[in-house]
């Protein structure tokens, strides 16, 4: 059996009498992820979606008016498994009635990118693709993980995606800085996972090269096991949500004591002297002190001081988590961190300078070319609606109404059909009670799906999708080591067809299927793809071998050729032959675009802005999990090993603990105004007071289906979380501000019902 490739590694599927018992991580990985554990078993369990299936009322009611098919029981009502026939005639039916009523506009094409590893079968790519051959649909940008920080990075630096390739390498970490500052910490966790496959994982050798070198590593986050490994680390246990604080601390010393890289400031950045003037306390009347900064962070003012003096003395190298630009205001610290580093003057010298999610990636920082392989198009969406991807409950039930964007007033689409395949909105999105009201409002929800999660129990009328062990694809990754021919490892289970089937059967149906197909088949569109990645490859001077040899080798190493990574390394050595793409060309400190803009939440420079008082005593953080890739495989083994009675464990601080009466591996109940959750408890020292953790994924499981409000007994933070945009910048996700409180669990512990398929009807 040759090799697959999932988002969290390649492995060599074990297939016996034609069923999956193994996983086998390729023998070069030195870090494998233990993810892949899950699959065996739970691919072919009985969550698995086996025949297509209809919501009841909607299929009686098909006929009828739509607003007669109780839209409201989406969640809680039994489903009716169709043929294929059947089901592709019901969403032709569907998108033809919705596109001829009310135009592409109120289609909205609502997957996310996590799929498929394949660069083929890429659920987002084959739904946009379908969608924009039938004429377009209302769409989403930026993500969920970094929506404050794509919006905000091309105005200061540059574009996004560009940065994160450009990173300064690991090696080149090793070799030069003295002194790695972690704001958000390092989570090794994060790094078992990238867009296209992790074919070789980098970042736990990265950090051990470091540790063995003598870098010393500062961990400034809430939990201490953000940052576990180096031999020299100190852990700053920060209060969430005021890094923007200590970093703008750190400037005020820099500047106080002359340590502040004046030189590097006036000739590689702009509008550094209203940010010092803003620092010292001249625009509000507020010195952003190390004494002011303690009374927010909870770190001792001298300790500032101490930090600000040995990073300007040593190759600094300042990193920012995803995590921090979650949140409300998301987008200071990733601003902050830009400015911080340029105080230092390091920005473009080996081992210095900053970071932007060192550890959320595993291809961050791999010194190789940003080389992605083979590319499916899209086509071209003739529909201009949009809207921030963490905006989907806004959409949905303020259509008509406009909403701040990037600069512009943009106008929520009224959507009637909602298209989905890839991604688990009752995971990704916060405040689900408040999604749930939302949900009721489209006329029809449609759902590709490998699993009954609840996405979709959630839908009208689901379409059973291959896993990538049950189809042919290319793995590939931007900057990737390997490139892997995924041979079909396991026939589909149950009448599972992969999403190109399915689109092509539908475009066939609604008169689109030339422009869809191009009239090729899945194998053909495979060698075409990789031979058009060829002469790509040339330009980054690697050669692939035609597509009969890969295909028969079943992967290639791909022959990076070698050179020093270091960001922004050209522009700092010659900022005129290589300005930035930002309007001065250079770094801006102070965005006069920005400031034109006229957000109080976003001004032009750097801010600490108050965040409205915590109503309840703790602090919750919900970050990313250990035992799977968002939601996906929550039934899995892996993950299922680490509940706690059942329940997503949740950390709490001893102390926190004592207080209200709970034990390790108790069951409490966690609340606030917006809803509540139940979750196993660990008791631990290495989470800072006033502070509970739990990672997201947990697959939404409510006591009562489909009604809002229900207390949800598996373990999902967002039903607790708010839904309001970062900023008007970004109107990125704030998942990481808000409180809750927590109480002991007594009595009867009410059943998981998560991974249970809904009723069938015959």
């Amino acid at each position: 059996m040759g090799f697959t490739s999932l988002h969290w590694g390649v492995y060599r599927p074990r297939v016996v009498n034609g069923r999956l018992t193994g996983m086998d991580p390729a023998h070069w990985d030195g870090d494998p992820s233990p993810i892949g554990a899950s699959i065996p078993g739970a691919i072919d369990s009985t969550t698995r979606i086996r025949r297509p299936a209809v919501r009841r009322s909607f299929l009686e009611r098909f006929d009828d008016h739509p607003a007669l098919r109780n839209l409201h029981l989406r969640g809680n009502e039994a489903f009716v498994e169709v043929s294929w026939d059947v089901a592709l005639d019901l969403v032709a039916t569907e998108l033809a009635r919705v596109k001829s009523e009310h135009g592409n506009q109120a289609i909205f094409g609502g997957s996310y990118g996590w799929g498929s590893a394949g660069r083929f079968h890429h659920a987002q790519s084959q739904l946009h693709r379908f969608l924009n051959s039938y004429g377009g649909y209302a769409y989403s940008v930026d993500s969920y993980s970094l929506g404050a920080g794509r919006v905000l990075m091309p105005h200061i630096v540059g574009n996004m995606d560009w940065l994160l390739g450009a990173h300064t390498s690991w090696q080149n970490l090793a070799e030069h800085c003295e002194l790695f500052v972690a704001f958000g910490g390092l989570p090794v966790k994060n790094a078992q996972c990238s867009p296209g496959g992790a074919s070789d994982h980098l970042v736990s050798s990265g950090i051990r090269q470091m540790s063995d070198a003598g870098v010393r590593f500062v961990n400034v986050s809430p939990l201490r096991d953000d940052l576990l490994g180096p031999e020299h680390t100190e852990w700053l246990a920060v209060r969430p949500g005021t890094d923007t604080a200590l970093m703008m601390a750190l400037c005020w010393v820099l500047v106080d004591e002359g340590l502040h890289n004046e030189a590097f400031l006036r000739e590689y950045t702009v509008g550094h002297e209203r940010f010092i003037e803003y620092v010292r306390g001249a625009v509000d009347g507020v010195a952003k002190t190390p004494e002011w900064a303690a009374l927010l962070t909870d770190i001792p003012a001298h300790r500032i001081t101490e930090l600000a003096r040995e990073m300007a003395a040593k190759r600094t190298m300042i990193n920012v988590a995803y995590s921090l630009q979650r949140a409300q205001f998301g987008e200071q610290p990733f601003w902050m961190t830009v400015t911080l580093a340029a105080m230092l003057g390091q920005i473009g010298l080996p081992g210095g300078g900053f970071g932007l999610g060192y550890g959320c990636m595993n291809n961050t920082g791999s010194g190789r070319k940003a080389f992605s392989g083979p590319r499916f198009s899209q086509g071209v969406n003739p529909v201009k609606a949009f809207i921030p991807v963490a905006r989907v409950t806004d959409m949905l039930l303020h259509p008509g109404e406009s909403f701040d964007y990037n600069g512009q007033r943009h106008v929520y689409p009224d959507i009637r059909l909602v298209y989905w395949a890839g991604g688990n909105i009752f995971h990704h999105h916060q405040d689900i009670n408040r999604l749930l009201t939302a949900w009721q409002r489209p006329e029809t929800i449609v759902v590709h799906e490998q699993f009954w999660t609840a996405q979709a129990k959630h839908a009208d009328i689901v379409l059973p999708a291959t896993t990538a062990l049950e189809r042919d694809d290319i793995g590939s990754a931007a900057s990737d080591r390997f490139m892997i021919a995924m041979h079909q490892a396991i026939e589909p289970v149950g009448e599972a067809r992969d999403d190109y089937a399915i689109f092509a059967d539908l475009s066939r149906r609604l008169g689109c299927e030339s422009v869809f197909t191009e009239g090729r088949d899945a194998g053909q569109w495979l060698r075409l793809l990789y031979e058009e990645s060829r002469p790509r490859a040339r330009s980054f001077a690697i050669e692939l071998p035609e597509f009969e040899q890969f295909w028969h080798d079943g992967l290639i190493e791909v022959d990076y050729p070698p050179e020093e990574t270091v960001l922004l390394k050209a522009f700092r050595e010659d900022p005129l032959a290589n300005p930035l793409q930002t309007p001065s060309g250079k770094i801006e400190i102070f965005s006069e675009t920005i400031a034109g803009f006229g957000y109080a939440d976003c001004p032009g420079h750097p801010v600490w802005l108050d965040k409205p008082a915590q109503s309840l005593p703790l602090h919750l953080l919900s970050n990313q999990p250990k035992t799977r890739l968002h939601s996906q495989y929550d039934h899995g083994s892996y993950s299922q090993a680490s509940k706690i009675q059942g329940r997503e464990p949740m950390t709490i601080n001893r102390q926190d603990a004592m207080a209200r009466g709970i034990c390790d591996e108790d069951v409490v109940r966690v609340y606030n105004s917006r809803g509540a959750f139940l979750a196993g408890v660990r008791v631990s020292d290495d989470i800072r007071p006033g502070v509970v953790q739990i990672a997201t994924g947990a697959w939404f499981d409510p006591l009562v289906k489909g009604q809002a409000n229900s207390l949800e007994k598996h373990g999902n933070p967002n039903v607790v979380t708010e839904d309001i945009g970062a900023s008007s910048l970004s109107q990125g996700c704030s998942a990481q501000t808000v409180s809750v409180e927590v109480e002991k669990w007594h009595g009867e512990l009410p059943a998981i019902t998560a991974f249970a398929p809904p009723e069938m009807l015959a």
